[in-house]
This record gives structure tokens, C-alpha cells and sequence, in this order.
């Protein structure tokens, strides 16, 4: 109900009730009266209630005028804060363009790959300023580090004072590569399982050829970076019969039960000993020694039931003392196990690679070079027949290579000769003759193979020290 008909009604009620009071003529007169008022009135409220509905109108307007305002503030504001974020990016630029300028500069005075290897051949990235090889041949003889105890490999005569064995012809080898005399610029020095390595980190000597196990922390942890394999092997065990009998052990070094076994101090050995002992739930006590004389000895003496060691070393001690008597009429055996792999060969100093590659590659020719047939006492024909041309080229082309060439071996101050190959054929003979010379009757041909290979105290045939031709692993990377 709105205002005017809320006063029509009332005006209406008091008509009513001033008519019992006056007379009609004046009650009408007064109704007429506030009719006419009351439409004043209503008009006058509709007229509010426009006025109102506009203002409401206007309000709203203002609102989303008020909103739009509040969203263009808020915009602004992130204007402002990336513009603020724009004006760091810039600055931050500016600063990499600068730093990046400082390391192209630094890039452009730096030492190109060419530098580096000139610096290599020069030797002023070696361990040492200059290459083990320069020192060698400026001083006049080389110093190699070997056994003297072990017959097959390095063994000395004491009452000729003759030295033998793989690893001496693998000296002289190398002697006689680098244009040094192998009889009299080579100059031995007795290197023990437990100082070979300091021996050569030292310097005291030039090259370890010393039956020496390559293994991957020797490698890795110690101033050493191996060479040739000139001997694939394996741990063996020598046993006193006495102590335990051969029969009674099936031959086997599982029967050790509780034996008292001299290793070397230093060895691999120790480690392989132990591993396998181990694993097989077997007690021994172990009795470390200092080298192969002092566990030789407490083995004739019976302080050690067992010795261990290298299985090529193992055989020849069992051959020597058969031989000299040395046991008193007690019997020794060998267990028939192979405790590890041995693969032995020689080693030089870590960062000396010029002369690293030297060592290598004068045993890797020693093979390649009985693969190829050619021996001690046919290389010069074989030369000069390889070499011969054929009318379209040469009639051996790899032999040639081989035996005439340089193939980029030695420093640029000392480059071997192109004949070194013919050097180290004269001086030690090819693979199979030193082999030979070393296990066997010294007799080989050096071309026939192992099965003629005579009295041997090693054979050779159907092992890993065959070449790869005969089912072994004496393998060499191609010589060109």
C-alpha cells in the first residue's frame, strides 16, 4: 500500500467521523479538500520516487565507473612492477655481455688442441719435462726393473752371472729398439713385490718388467700405466708332501686345511688367497715374506707347508729345487687349481706416453713378427724380399711396414729407427723364440708353432700364451 492511499483512507475515516458531528455540505467540503491534498501529495511522491529510481540509476554508474577506476589502478600497478622487473633484465644483461666479452677474450689467449699436443710432444704435460726416452738415450743405457729368482722369467745365474728368463728377453728387446746395446747398456735392477712401484715412481729404474700383474687398482691408484702382456697366468699353490700328501688331497689345494702358506708381502696373491680360502669355508694361516728367496727358504725349512704364487713361478721352483736337492728328499707337488687371472706384463709412469708406446709396441712386433714368420735369423732376407717390388707395388707391403718403417714411434727428439724391428729380432727373436729361450730347449725354429717347442718346463700349447692362430690370447694390434 503506498503513501496516498494510506492518506485517502485516513481522510476518509475522520469524514466519517467529523459527519456525525457537522453537516454533510461542510464534510464534503473538507473531503474535497484532502482529495485535492492528497493528489498534491501523490504527485509530489512520484516524483520522490523517480528522482529516487534515477538516483539509484546515477549510483550504479558510479559503481561500475568506481570498479573500471580500480581495475585500471591494479593494472597500472603491474605495469609499474614490470617495467621495475624489465629495467633488472636489462641491467643483468648488460652485465653477462660484459663477462661474456672477458671469456671470449680469455678463449682467444687460450692454448688451442694444436698447443696442447705440441706441449705433449715437447713433454711439458709429463710428469717429468722430458720423455723417460730422451733421459734413457742421453744418459746412454736403460735401467729395468726385474726378478732374479724365477726360472722362466727372471732368473739369475749366480755362478755365471748369466740372466735369463721372458722378462729379460723382453729388456733386451727393448734395448735394443731404442738403438741401445743390449748386452752392455742394460742395466738390471732387482725389483721385490713390495717396492717395484715406488722403484719406478721414483725414477730408480726406467721400466718395470717384473711379472706384474695388471689389475685395475694398480692402474688407477698407483703412478703406473701398463704395457705389453708378454705372460698370461694364474695363482698356483706348491705343497710340501710331507705336510699333505698328494694322494690324499686329490691334487686338490682344497685339502689345505689349516696349512700355513708363505706369500709375498705386496702381491696380489695376499688378496686372491684370502678370497678364495674364504669362499670355500677353509682355515690357513698366512706367512708373509718379503720376496721369493725368503719364502723359498722357510718352505725347504718347513715354517711354510705351501708356498703361492704365480703358477708359471710355482712350476719353475718346483724344477729348480727337484733339481738342486734342496728339499732333502722330501716331494712337492702342485695343487691343480687356478686361484686368479695373472695377465703380466711391463709397465712405465703414469703421463710418459711416448715412451709407454715404445714398450708396447716392440712386444706387440714380437708377435705380429712369428704370426708373419720371420725370426731371429731371416729378417734381413725377409726385408729385402718383403720390400721388393712386384711390379704394381711391394711383394709384402705389412712386412715391409714391419721391418722398415718407423710407424710414428720414439719422441721427436729420438725417433726410432726405421730398422728398430730388425733390432729387436737380432737382440731377443721374435715371440715364439723367446718363449723358447725362456721355457723351453732353445731350439725353435720360431715358425712352426708351439707343439715344436721341445722340453719344455711351460708349454705352451693349448694355453692362453699361444697366439690367437693356435687358440690362445697372444694377440697384436695391426703394425701400420
Amino acid at each position: 500500500m503506498n503513501r496516498g492511499t494510506t492518506v485517502l483512507i485516513v481522510l476518509m475515516m475522520i469524514a466519517v467521523s467529523l459527519a456525525g458531528c457537522t453537516g454533510t455540505a461542510d464534510l464534503e467540503e473538507k473531503v474535497s479538500d484532502l482529495e485535492a491534498a492528497s493528489e498534491v501529495d501523490q504527485a509530489t511522491i512520484l516524483g520522490l520516487e523517480a528522482a529516487s529510481t534515477a538516483d539509484a540509476s546515477t549510483i550504479s554508474a558510479l559503481q561500475g565507473q568506481v570498479s573500471s577506476l580500480e581495475d585500471q589502478i591494479a593494472a597500472n600497478g603491474n605495469v609499474t612492477q614490470l617495467e621495475e622487473y624489465n629495467s633488472q633484465l636489462i641491467s643483468n644483461n648488460a652485465q653477462l655481455v660484459i663477462q661474456v666479452d672477458g671469456l671470449k677474450a680469455e678463449l682467444d689467449n687460450s692454448p688451442t688442441w694444436e698447443d696442447v699436443d705440441d706441449a705433449y710432444q715437447q713433454g711439458l704435460l709429463a710428469s717429468g719435462d722430458t720423455s723417460t726416452l730422451d733421459v734413457i738415450l742421453d744418459r746412454g743405457s736403460m735401467k729395468c726393473g726385474v726378478k732374479e729368482s724365477q726360472y722362466g722369467m727372471g732368473y739369475l745365474d749366480s755362478a755365471t752371472g748369466v740372466r735369463s728368463g721372458l722378462d729379460i728377453s723382453y729388456c733386451r728387446a727393448l734395448a735394443a729398439a731404442i738403438g741401445l746395446d743390449p748386452n752392455t747398456d742394460v742395466e738390471y735392477i732387482p725389483a721385490s713385490g713390495s717396492d717395484r712401484f715406488e722403484k719406478l715412481a721414483s725414477g730408480v729404474i726406467d721400466v718395470l718388467i717384473r711379472t706384474t700383474t695388471w689389475t685395475t687398482s694398480r692402474d688407477a691408484d698407483l703412478n703406473a700405466d701398463f704395457a705389453g702382456m708378454n705372460f698370461f697366468d694364474g695363482q698356483g699353490i706348491l705343497v710340501r708332501e710331507d705336510r699333505f700328501a698328494a694322494a690324499a688331497a686329490g691334487n686338490s689345494a682344497t685339502a689345505l686345511d689349516n696349512a700355513n702358506i708363505c706369500v709375498g708381502i705386496g702381491t696380489t696373491t695376499e688378496g686372491n688367497m684370502q678370497d678364495w680360502f674364504s669362499s670355500r669355508e677353509i682355515d690357513f694361516t698366512s706367512v708373509p715374506v718379503g720376496d721369493a728367496a725368503e719364502a723359498t727358504a722357510k718352505f725347504i725349512d718347513g715354517s711354510c707347508d705351501a708356498f703361492t704364487g704365480d703358477m708359471s713361478a710355482m712350476v719353475a721352483k718346483k724344477w729348480q729345487l727337484d733339481t738342486d736337492g734342496s728339499m732333502g728328499g722330501v716331494d712337492i707337488w702342485i695343487a691343480s687349481e687356478l686361484m686368479s687371472k695373472e695377465p703380466l706384463g711391463a709397465a712405465t709412469r703414469d703421463h710418459d706416453s711416448e715412451w709407454n708406446e715404445v714398450v708396447a709396441w716392440v712386444w706387440y712386433g714380437m708377435v705380429t713378427a712369428e704370426e708373419m714368420g720371420v725370426t731371429s735369423g731371416n729378417y734381413a732376407a725377409k726385408a729385402t724380399e718383403a720390400c721388393a717390388s712386384n711390379g704394381g707395388g711391394q711383394n709384402d707391403p705389412g712386412m715391409c711396414r714391419l721391418l722398415t718403417e718407423n710407424l710414428g714411434l720414439g719422441t721427436t727428439t729420438n725417433p726410432l729407427a726405421g730398422t728398430w724391428m730388425q733390432a729387436v729380432l737380432g737382440a731377443a727373436g721374435n715371440y715364439g723364440e723367446a718363449y723358447d729361450d725362456a721355457f723351453c730347449a732353445g731350439d725353435y725354429d720360431g715358425t712352426s708353432g708351439s707343439a715344436a717347442m721341445n722340453d719344455c718346463l711351460i708349454s705352451r700349447a693349448g694355453t692362453l700364451n699361444a697366439l690367437v692362430s693356435e687358440g690362445g690370447i697372444q694377440y697384436a694390434p695391426p703394425m701400420r
